[in-house]
């Protein structure tokens, strides 16, 4: 059987509702989507669909922090109380930006995932429509303790990206949308992603649907921050892993400092700033998930292989990446 039988099955086994890509240094191996993107007007999923990712835009997130870095509006020891100052008195004032951008701070997180036995079940601690940018999640991020001390050990924090988004708006005086717009997606040539409201998604957008096949518009912020919430495709994620090793984001040699790998989690895989990276292999992986969401997208120096999974479920991606992931290596060797 071939790669694509392989993934055919698996597809049909678990009823993916998305679109996936493999390539090779930059030439499409396989292309498949299954699904549609409105059950209600039986819209089909396409290439050019447009899926929410959640924590994938985490990647995004460090890519435009670490470009203010470059360009001398933050540094990695910028301590974050003298961005935000009383606005979050639980956090310790020796938190720092590379902290936040390593899960290593120690803050208290709004969206413990630890804690989440089904994600569909999850419901924000506020009406969701007053979440439409990144300081509005001022009022869901107050009240958590700081967990340990900061730079004391690895533990992933949604919290902390959205931090992020913030203190990016307050040592640049402007919109977090506008930073990531100019300097990543611009220069990745992502034309096709943004950070869209969930009730005014554009045409081709996928809605994404709970395990019981209601959209997931009551459960997510109406617009994502620095932790969640863009839309994209799977041609616009080839063309980030593209232009971030090319150095078109930022300089090669920060992009090694960003894919060095600094901590492990328990399941093994290790953690860079604001990449995931394979347990064994140099594999670098973004990944999101949340309710009707779910998006893994890795890219392998080794092999010059790119894989994208995406659905409009809450874990349709996992069983096709898991596969991907498995078979890196033959997939270099092709």
């Amino acid at each position: 059987m071939t790669l694509r039988d392989d993934l055919e099955a698996i597809a049909d086994e678990h009823d993916f509702s998305g679109a996936l890509t493999v390539s090779r240094d930059g030439r499409r191996l396989v292309e498949l989507t299954r699904g549609l993107a409105d059950r209600a007007n039986e819209r089909p999923i396409t290439l050019e669909t447009r899926f929410g990712v959640a924590s994938v835009v985490k990647g995004l997130t460090a890519l435009t922090v670490v470009s203010l870095i470059e360009s001398g509006d933050l540094a990695f020891d910028t301590p974050i109380r003298s961005l935000i100052a009383d606005r979050l008195p639980l956090v310790d004032p020796a938190v720092t930006i590379e902290q936040l951008l390593a899960h290593t701070s120690g803050i208290g997180d709004y969206l413990d995932e630890d804690a989440l036995d089904d994600i569909d079940d999850y419901v924000m601690g506020i009406p969701v429509h007053q979440l439409a940018g990144p300081q509005d999640y001022l009022a869901i991020l107050d009240g958590y303790p700081q967990r340990s001390a900061p730079g004391a050990s690895f533990a992933y924090n949604n919290g902390g990206y959205v931090l992020l988004s913030i203190v990016a708006e307050l040592a640049t005086g402007r919109s977090y949308y506008d930073l990531v717009q100019e300097r990543v997606l611009e220069p990745a040539g992502m034309g096709d992603t943004a950070f869209e409201r969930s009730d005014r998604l554009p045409p081709g957008a996928a809605l994404g649907y709970l395990e019981d096949g209601r959209t997931n518009v009551l459960h997510l912020p109406v617009r994502g921050a620095g932790d969640g919430g863009a839309y994209t495709t799977v041609r616009d994620l080839e063309s980030l892993w593209q232009a971030l090793f090319a150095g078109r984001i930022v300089p090669p040699a920060v992009v090694e400092r960003m894919v060095e790998p600094r901590n492990r989690s328990t399941d093994g895989r290790r953690y860079g700033l604001g990449f995931w990276l394979g347990s064994e292999r140099a594999t670098v992986i973004l990944e999101g998930m949340d309710a009707g969401v779910s998006c893994w997208t890795a890219f392998d120096p080794p092999t010059g292989v790119t894989y994208v999974v995406v659905s409009n479920t809450s874990s349709g991606a996992w069983p096709l990446a898991t596969h991907l992931d498995q078979q890196l290596a033959t997939l270099g060797s092709d």
